[in-house]
């Protein structure tokens, strides 16, 4: 049986615990799902190498996943390009089911290969990219199919999994493992499984952008103002690297058509 199928014998009895018990064990269990990723952080690395190699020869990232891992391999691509001023294409995510996977749940659409397969077809994937996989139990056959058609077109293919030796671990060029344990809820992969595919997301599109150049210092340079909150915080940027006062930061990102980059220079 999967790690993330096992019943977690310390909530065996959380439909009777008194709920300020039941909230600290779950948060508890969340301490050490979190823990586990150290363990991952050598595979991290090497994916995100992988990521930076795509990006440098013009190629793209696709997350690919089914259910709450492809909700959150969407979340994370949809991220990126408010976040560094990215173009929309160079990050992907691929749910299976497509679009209304993303609100209402369909279970059996992670069992098609032939669908894995035929998305990232359609999605016009090449062998300058990266595809990662993302699935809890490593065995979603959407997924499974997915990383093996990137291995067919010379594509880096990673996977990010919480069980051991699963069916996507051997397809996969590089495998995230983390091993987030039985859940609280037994089987429900969207609580400590989920978080753990969440935090990695974040370290891989982060630090591949660091290295590509989209970040300087720890602040985010091609930043666009869109809204009041991002609008004070382009200021702010501003005027932490030149040292200057909020009217001249405004002063000088007028005159640049709000590009922190030019306003800088």
């Amino acid at each position: 049986m999967n790690r993330t199928e096992e019943r977690n014998p310390r909530s065996t009895h959380i439909d009777t615990m008194p709920l300020a018990d039941a909230l600290a064990l779950i948060n508890d269990e969340n301490r050490r799902a979190l823990d586990a990723v150290d363990a991952a952080l050598p595979q991290i690395g090497e994916v995100c190498l992988a990521m930076e190699a795509s990006i440098r020869a013009g190629g793209r990232i696709f997350y690919v996943g089914a259910g709450t891992s492809g909700r959150l391999g969407v979340m994370d691509a949809a991220e990126c390009p408010p976040t560094f001023g990215v173009p929309r294409e160079l990050f992907t995510g691929i749910i299976a089911g497509g679009t209304p996977c993303l609100t209402a749940a369909a279970e059996a659409q992670e069992d098609s290969a032939e669908r894995g397969r035929a998305d990232l077809i359609a999605a016009g994937v090449t062998g300058r990219d990266t595809v990662i996989g993302i699935s809890a139990s490593g065995g979603a056959a959407y997924v499974v199919a997915a990383l093996e058609y990137a291995n067919e077109i010379g594509a880096y293919s990673a996977a990010i999994v919480n069980n051991p030796a699963s069916p996507m671990e051997e397809a996969a060029q590089t495998t995230i493992m983390v091993d987030s344990g039985p859940e609280v809820i037994t089987g429900s992969t969207r609580m400590k499984a989920g978080t753990t595919q969440k935090i990695v997301l974040n370290m891989l599109s982060t630090m591949v952008m660091v290295r590509t150049g989209y970040v300087y210092q720890n602040m985010m340079v091609n930043l666009r103002p869109t809204n009041i909150k991002l609008r004070g915080r382009v200021i702010r940027i501003v005027g932490e690297i030149l040292g200057c006062d909020e009217e001249t930061a405004v002063s000088r990102l007028e005159k640049s058509d709000w590009n922190i980059r030019k306003a800088v220079e």
